[in-house]
């Protein structure tokens, strides 16, 4: 079998185009907000998020309503209920995270293992991208599509957010609402990505790009688009090789990000040698 056709072999099959879609859909959408929750320094909120749905999710299983609106409203709540830890303790916010998120996601385990059910939930841990139905692609596609929209929209307000707040209220931006709208996005985003690597590894494609492309690029504009190209790489060989080897699509795209994030990170210490010399 020649080269081309080992590449090509996969995407004739049907779920193998299914499952690029909605991994690249997801995976560019993380990637995008992954740039903001890493300059703001919310990469332990993402993973609360990502975690706390999974009592959402089961939860709408068990009353027939769609897994998104579960997964949703709890992703939502899960960020209320943080904020109101921390302004009503002296809690810092790390910690008023970490004692929401741990808790909620354990409610999810144990709501996982005493739910009869003909759906393996396993499948929401670490995603079963591989058996997407229509109506999860139909449902990723419009929930990718709004968040994509708002975030390129609001670009420029959500940049002046993570780099001086001070100064975005002095110009007369609405800060509070902002940050509401950066969380109610980064639920939205949890969602999206739930239908492709499940809740545990949700949070990698919420942090992981946007870490690489900080490394390659001090440029908010460049990260914007650096982080989107890396992670729809990833995506595409992910998914291609766990095809060649028959192993885990979700866990081998997330793999495959971390080697991107490797390869950034050894470039930025070659870099920073060379300046050093110059200098």
């Amino acid at each position: 079998m020649s080269w081309w056709e080992l590449l090509a072999e996969p995407w004739q099959f049907a779920f193998m185009q299914r499952a690029l879609l909605v991994t690249l859909v997801a995976s560019v959408v993380c990637a995008l907000l992954s740039c903001w929750l890493v300059l703001i320094g919310w990469s332990l909120m993402g993973d609360a998020v990502s975690h706390a749905v999974l009592p959402g999710v089961v939860l709408s299983y068990l009353v027939g309503a769609p897994f998104a609106v579960g997964a949703f409203v709890f992703g939502v709540g899960a960020v209320a209920l943080i904020g109101t830890v921390r302004e009503s303790t002296r809690l810092k916010e790390d910690a008023a995270i970490g004692v929401v998120f741990t808790t909620v996601f354990a409610v999810g385990v144990v709501l996982v293992s005493t739910t009869p059910s003909q759906i393996d939930l396993s499948h929401i841990l670490f995603g079963n991208v591989l058996g997407v139905s229509d109506v999860d692609i139909v449902q990723v596609l419009v929930l990718a599509a709004v968040a994509f929209a708002v975030l390129v929209l609001l670009r420029r307000d959500f940049t002046l957010y993570a780099f001086d707040r001070v100064h975005a209220h002095v110009v007369g931006m609405d800060v509070r609402r902002t940050r509401v709208l950066l969380l109610g996005l980064l639920a939205l985003t949890v969602v999206v990505a739930l239908q492709a690597v499940g809740v545990v590894l949700a949070v990698a494609m919420l942090i992981t790009p946007g870490a690489t492309a900080s490394l390659l690029t001090d440029r908010i504009d460049r990260m914007l688009v650096v982080a989107p190209v890396v992670a729809a790489v990833c995506a595409v060989v992910g998914i291609w090789t766990s095809y060649l080897l028959d192993a885990a699509s979700a866990g081998l795209v997330v793999v495959w990000q971390g080697v991107a994030f490797g390869l950034a990170w050894a470039w930025s210490r070659v870099r920073a040698r060379r300046l050093e010399a110059v200098a």
